[in-house]
């Protein structure tokens, strides 16, 4: 059974999945779809058709706006942003103009990250705080500051990755095993 407060505001033409919790004066707009288990914090607003999967954290202060889809497991963090027009001007109507842009399965963005649109962030990346994404992000990478720049890897479970001379890194909270090889990690074992 979900949980919306009383301060909440849920539009009619919303799917919302099992278990999940909308808290003190957050507003799902309609056509919006959120997937089961999905924790959104205080004052959220998902606009209109975005796209949110299973087991999502949204902290307090975000917008996910129309042209964002969001995959399983995604985390985005307090006050984080997304844009969905490049060139904004409020006396301009540009919605025929919306950049989609997908955050992948497992990833993290940071508390007061700046998102871009028309970028993917790779599954399990990891956007550091404050970070301004104006590109697409890699799986795995690990990636901070305006514009952000990768500075390295982590695993699925948000752990720096410190590959061998062989391009093979272990997890040190699973020992799984990730491999390096020409710009591009994969969870091997």
């Amino acid at each position: 059974m979900s949980f919306i407060h009383e301060t909440a505001v849920v539009d009619d033409g919303c799917l919302i999945g099992k278990n999940v919790k909308i808290w003190h004066f957050s507003h799902i707009m309609s056509g919006a779809r959120i997937g089961d288990n999905c924790n959104f914090g205080q004052n959220v607003v998902i606009s209109p058709n975005v796209v949110i999967g299973k087991n999502v954290k949204i902290q307090n202060n975000v917008s996910v706006y129309t042209g964002v889809v969001c995959e399983d497991d995604v985390f985005l963090g307090p006050s984080m942003v997304f844009t969905n027009v490049i060139n904004p001007r409020s006396f301009v109507d540009r919605k025929s103009e919306f950049k989609p842009t997908v955050v992948r399965k497992g990833a993290s963005i940071g508390a007061n990250a700046t998102v871009v649109c028309g970028v993917e962030i790779g599954a399990y990346a990891m956007v550091g705080a404050g970070s301004v994404v104006t590109k697409d992000v890699k799986p795995f990478a690990l990636v901070v500051g305006n514009p952000c720049r990768q500075i390295g890897w982590v695993s699925e479970y948000g752990h720096r990755l410190s590959f061998d001379e062989t391009g093979k890194a272990v997890c040190p909270e699973t020992s799984s095993v990730y491999e390096l090889r020409d710009g591009v990690v994969n969870k091997i074992s």
